[in-house]
């Protein structure tokens, strides 16, 4: 086993990659790719565009994520990524092996696929294919619990048993971080929403990121925010292309409520603390204590201020008060996953499931 792997963790919305032994990813981008047509010969044909990654500040309409909850649906972009990212680590270091993570949604496939593009474009010495709820898993240093994972695309939770999945009682929830910015958008820029303008784009991330809380009780917060005299928060507003400041709306600020009741955003769906119970209580009921006291929230949707306090405070309300429920939560949660391959990527239990380039290509000659 090598001393260092390259570990590439791909999720819809962010790429995180690195070597492994590092304490976070060393690189983190948007998992965007971008598409201009040659000005020489412009076209609808892949030949005649050039591939880029993020966003092309003179063709901001020509960008696109190459996976969508948690599916990959244009593997062009994502061999750019990778490519990308292997040929930067290898200016630097020798042909590390290569751990891709990958969600538990993927097709056999897609795993054909990218053992092809790994082993026969990249060339890469050796490959272990591992799944993102797992690696969160070893992130936290557990061998058993549920992991709480929402990102850019999806929310999943599922039930682990001394490292293994409890895969009937696992939830997955197709409301994510992009159905918060869709909101955002759409309240923000009303008729003018327009989702390749880099204003309201920026406008968007920034209200995420810095204005955007879970309340604890959605009604008193509300009404908290209504009473608030106009510009008494500074927080609370944002700036129009012109300097003009826009308030937000009480609503606006309290998007992330969207995980916890999805259907006053007409989503569909239990919300994620439902989603949690339903998964303990989908296993059997001696492991329930042990699950409960063992709840690990991940994935860059979690760290919203409240949001890991709001899961508890729901999860203990009317399901487990008699239960001690405790919820583990890491200061980088948003990279567990790659956290956790990194600690995976030196196991010597997970050796037998490395698959080399030689034995990739016996596989083919079958």
């Amino acid at each position: 086993m090598a001393a260092r792997t390259i570990i590439i963790d791909h999720g819809s919305g962010f790429l995180k990659a690195g070597l492994s032994g590092w304490n976070e990813p060393q690189m983190v981008f948007p998992s965007i790719v971008n598409y201009v047509p040659c000005r020489e010969n412009p076209g609808p044909s892949y030949a005649q565009r050039r591939v880029s990654l993020g966003i092309d500040v003179c063709h901001p309409d020509t960008f696109s994520y190459p996976i969508q909850r948690g599916r990959i649906l244009n593997w062009e972009g994502v061999e750019h990524i990778w490519s990308f990212v292997l040929e930067r680590h290898r200016r630097e270091h020798e042909d590390f092996p290569v751990m891709v993570t990958e969600t538990p949604l993927k097709e056999p496939a897609d795993r054909r696929k990218t053992l092809e593009i790994m082993f026969e474009l990249q060339d890469v010495p050796s490959i272990l294919l591992a799944d993102q709820l797992e690696m969160s898993l070893y992130a936290s240093g557990l061998l058993t619990g549920v992991v709480v994972d929402s990102g850019y695309g999806l929310t999943r939770v599922q039930p682990f048993y001394l490292g293994r999945p409890l895969r009937p009682s696992g939830k997955t929830l197709e409301f994510a971080g992009q159905d918060l910015s869709a909101y955002l958008f759409k309240s923000l820029f009303k008729e003018d929403c327009n989702r390749h303008n880099l204003f309201q784009l920026e406008t968007v991330a920034t209200t995420q990121m810095s204005k955007c809380y879970v309340p604890q009780n959605l009604a008193e917060a509300l009404d908290f925010r209504q009473s608030l005299p106009s510009g008494s928060d500074e927080n609370n507003t944002y700036q129009l292309p012109d300097g003009t400041p826009v308030e937000l709306t009480p609503l606006q600020r309290l998007a992330p409520e969207m995980f916890f009741s999805p259907q006053m955003f007409d989503l569909q769906g239990p919300s994620i603390s439902q989603a949690v119970v339903d998964a303990i209580l989908a296993c059997e009921a001696a492991v329930h204590p042990l699950l409960t006291s063992h709840v690990m929230a991940c994935g860059g949707n979690t760290l919203y201020p409240g949001f890991t306090k709001r899961l508890y405070k729901e999860l203990i309300a009317d399901h487990f008060s008699s239960t001690k429920a405790t919820m583990w939560v890491g200061s980088n949660r948003n990279f567990s996953v790659w956290l956790g391959a990194s600690v995976v990527a030196h196991l010597s239990s997970y050796k037998s499931e490395w698959m080399t380039k030689e034995e990739y290509e016996e596989s083919q000659r079958l």
